[in-house]
């Protein structure tokens, strides 16, 4: 009965094979739906028949967060594509969830804009960008995630559409409901919309690049463009091992001819060089292994780098880095690697990662228990049956 009411709503109905697993659990069914619609009218199904539900996208952070503690329904969105309104006037964009976020880039980029989430993964869809939180070199300047998303659409577990904010910047109604979204891996609803706002791009871009085996002249360099008035983009880092040496690149971006003379300037200040292209590692994660993504205080930046061995790359300018240990490495020693971190970090959050790893390690770390006693009275009221994505997010929620 279930598969019958599935096939009939579904743009595509089968069954789950190994290569549908979610961080190593593998779902029953998938169900393939290309929007809000047909979205509402599966979790309609799944909601009547008790389905645990877990949404994807292109499936490149499926086995980010904890794996689910069961998925009979694997929700694919990336059917759901399509830029619905490029209003370059207003300096907005509205795409469905499964749009790649290249596409969307592409759209705007015509009429000389951008959408400053400039995503590692070149198949990241607009849906698990927001689920996930997950943003680029550009976020020193212009904001995350959630800061660029205005409106949003979701299906609720038990299948109700939900509308929040709108096609304006400045209309804030339901704001917070899109932020609350953010990041929540597939635990509140299903993304099947979104709206952001969007910036003019750039007509010329420089790097200015600062290279030291120093932890303190390396922080240094990144403090000094973080305070100049240069306005940087953005500041990235990039060690690729211990004894490596330490880069730190800063983006400027403007008019043709000033922007050069800005980046000489600042290169000046920081005893730097100034380059034309972005070096290779740019927006880009660590290759490979177990992946973490952690943060401090940029002030605390220093003493990361002196204190820690593992390959970092990432935003120096606001203190989120990816960290990697290499494939291969014994399960314990990720463990201790992973708790030194917690221990100096603000936050030290696994992402991908071999199952053996994710049975020692918590993927989400310590939780405040004020936190996630809120954290978990928001999953009840939005989640009342705890049927999506459960056990993917942190205390087990």
């Amino acid at each position: 009965m279930v598969e019958r009411a599935l096939e009939a709503v579904a743009v595509e109905f089968r069954e789950a094979g190994e290569q549908d697993a979610v961080a190593g659990v593998r779902p029953q069914w998938v169900a393939t739906v290309d929007g809000t619609e047909t979205a509402a009218a599966v979790l309609k199904i799944a909601a009547e028949h008790g389905l645990s539900v877990v949404p994807k996208g292109s499936g490149s952070k499926l086995d980010w967060g904890a794996p689910p503690r069961e998925v009979d329904l694997l929700l694919d969105v990336s059917a759901a594509t399509g830029v619905v309104e490029h209003a370059a006037g207003d300096l907005v964009v509205h795409a469905r969830a499964g749009t790649p976020l290249a596409e969307v880039r592409r759209v705007v980029g015509e009429a000389g804009q951008q959408l400053a989430i400039d995503q590692p993964l070149p198949t990241a869809t607009v849906g698990g960008v927001i689920a996930t939180g997950t943003s680029g070199p550009c976020r020193h300047l212009f904001g995350g995630v959630r800061d660029l998303l205005i409106g949003i659409t979701v299906v609720r577990p038990d299948g109700a559409v939900a509308i929040s904010g709108g096609k304006v910047v400045k209309n804030v109604a339901g704001y917070d409901l899109g932020k609350l979204y953010t990041g929540s891996f597939g635990t509140l609803g299903v993304i099947t919309e979104a709206v952001f706002r969007l910036h003019p791009r750039a007509a010329e871009h420089r790097w200015i690049a600062v290279t030291t085996h120093d932890p303190d002249a390396a922080a240094q360099a990144a403090d000094e463009i973080r305070h100049s008035q240069a306005m940087p983009t953005a500041i990235e880092l990039d060690r690729p091992g211990p004894d490596s040496p330490i880069a730190v690149v800063a983006q400027i971006e403007g008019r043709p001819a000033a922007t050069h003379e800005r980046a000489l300037e600042l290169a000046a200040k920081v005893g730097g060089t100034v380059a034309e292209q972005a070096p290779d590692w740019w927006g880009r994660y660590p290759a490979g292994g177990t992946g973490l993504r952690i943060g401090i205080e940029p002030a605390a930046l220093a003493a990361l780098l002196r204190n820690t061995s593992v390959p970092l790359r990432g935003a120096a300018g606001i203190g989120v880095f990816h960290a990697e240990v290499p494939d291969g490495t014994d399960p314990a020693a990720v463990a201790e690697v992973v708790g030194d971190l917690r221990a100096r970090c603000d936050y030290a959050v696994l992402l991908g990662a071999p199952r053996a790893v994710r049975e020692v390690v918590d993927p989400w770390g310590p939780i405040d228990p004020g936190v996630l006693t809120l954290m978990r009275r928001t999953k009840d009221q939005f989640d009342p049956g705890h049927r999506l994505s459960p056990g993917r997010f942190a205390g087990g929620i």
